[in-house]
């Protein structure tokens, strides 16, 4: 096995190096592992003048049949043009067919094998591991590093410009999946159009689930004792189907970290440090810090009495239960503006 370094991973398949006749794609990251191999084979079909035939076989008909992936590799075109072979692997173990050719490979054919998530000890991942005519490429699930990394490329690539809270925000909305992170970033740049530049308000409007961020600013207002600001945040929160009960719980799990962070903080800690410890989000940080000089950990701890008793009060009555959300809300920000 060629020892591809992972910052490769997709030069090598946008640049294939032909002294690797087999190329293992596999990996937890499906919407990855499909883009990869769409890569390499595009890119396989383009580095020569002559015509390539693709050929897709599955690789649990293979197991059926260990020779047909000898023969269809050392199968010269009609008019003497090279392959490729695409093969799916699926349940059943195909790997005594693959021998052969990790062994004796035919250079004029690639043979491109898409997989799922494979164990270390998978026996088709072991043998592609342990030949040298094979390049094998992991595809694991996508990080922030590697989301901002494409969303970075993406809107660069359509022109447009982003602002540093939007891409924030919208790596944290996104899964780990490639394809379903690209279809949001295609949906959220073909919004934007002509305007150039992806905003906030761009990614609250456009992707598929953002109750979170109506949720934090709900908080976020009662934190800095706004009343008005944490109503006009909570009707949107309410319009976009978040109930009072989610409201309510989320404020009690918002206070209760504020809690831990409080008592660090009078513990002699600073406070930048105990907030950047706990990963609170950098847009979100003015706001904590207000909330821990606003607070001590005993007024926070009266505050989570309230909310709890106002969240089993939304399960008694649920048909007042948002009236009983929003006068929660607003004597924990009454409660927070008198505490200062």
């Amino acid at each position: 096995m060629v020892a591809i370094p992972r910052s490769d991973y997709d030069s090598f398949c946008e640049d294939p190096d032909p002294r690797y006749p087999v190329v293992l794609i596999y990996g937890p990251n499906r919407g990855l592992v499909s883009e990869r191999i769409e890569t390499l084979l595009k890119n396989t079909r383009g580095k020569s003048s002559d015509d390539f035939t693709v050929v897709t076989l599955e690789g649990d008909a293979l197991a059926s049949d260990p020779g047909k992936l000898s023969d269809e590799a050392r199968t010269i075109g009609l008019f003497g043009d090279k392959r490729i072979l695409h093969v799916r692997a699926g349940g059943r173990s195909f790997v005594e067919g693959l021998k052969p050719l990790l062994a004796e490979p035919s250079h004029e054919t690639l043979i491109a094998i898409e997989a799922g998530d494979l164990a270390k000890n998978s026996p088709l991942r072991a043998a592609c591991e342990a030949a040298k005519s094979a390049a094998v490429i992991p595809c694991y699930d996508d990080d922030a590093r590697t989301i901002g990394a494409l969303i970075d490329s993406s809107v660069l690539r359509a022109g447009l410009s982003m602002d540093r809270d939007a891409k924030e925000v919208l790596v944290s909305l996104v899964g780990s999946d490639r394809l379903s992170t690209r279809a949001e970033i295609e949906k959220l740049i073909f919004y934007v159009g002509d305007t150039k530049r992806v905003t906030l308000a761009d990614v609250r409007a456009v992707v598929a689930d953002t109750s979170g961020l109506a949720i934090d600013d709900v908080l976020d207002a009662a934190s800095a004792g706004d009343s008005k600001a944490a109503l006009r945040a909570l009707a949107v929160a309410r319009a976009e189907g978040t109930s009072p009960a989610t409201i309510l719980n989320a404020a009690i799990r918002h206070l209760s970290s504020l809690h831990k962070m409080s008592l660090q903080v009078e513990a002699g800690e600073d406070a930048e440090s105990v907030l950047k410890r706990n990963r609170v989000f950098w847009r979100r940080m003015d706001d904590h810090k207000r909330a821990l000089r606003r607070l001590g950990s005993h007024s926070i701890e009266s505050a989570l009495i309230l909310l709890g008793e106002a969240e089993l009060d939304t399960r008694r009555s649920s048909a007042l239960a948002e009236t009983i959300a929003e006068r929660a809300i607003l004597s924990l920000a009454e409660r927070k503006r008198k505490s200062a």
